[in-house]
């Protein structure tokens, strides 16, 4: 499966599947929770949601490719992520594209 985040691959004549997307909703544990609050106040990266999210964006993307390849896509182009925060140290994550079918040149 080829993923990209441009509406075209190189060499590549295809058609649309139509659009494809995972998502899923991450959060760390208590301790983690007040652990990542007080380094809010001696400043730092937060190391424990970084984590966290490159977990949430692997997931998502694991998500919209099944469901990419549920449809027989060859690829997804044209991919997005978006996160909002749903509460206090939860966050939703998604990715979204759209899965092509190459077409084979005679």
């Amino acid at each position: 499966m080829i993923l990209v985040n441009t509406d075209y691959i190189s060499g590549k004549t295809f058609e649309m599947l139509g659009l494809v997307k995972g998502s899923t909703i991450q959060t760390k544990n208590i301790g983690k929770d007040i652990s990542q609050g007080l380094k809010t106040l001696i400043g730092g990266e937060l190391k424990a949601y970084n984590e966290m999210m490159n977990e949430a964006r692997a997931l998502a993307t694991n998500r919209m490719v099944e469901e990419a390849e549920n449809l027989g896509a060859d690829a997804v182009v044209n991919i997005r992520y978006a996160s909002s925060a749903i509460m206090g140290g939860a966050a939703e994550v998604i990715a979204y594209g759209t899965a092509v079918r190459f077409i084979e040149s005679k």
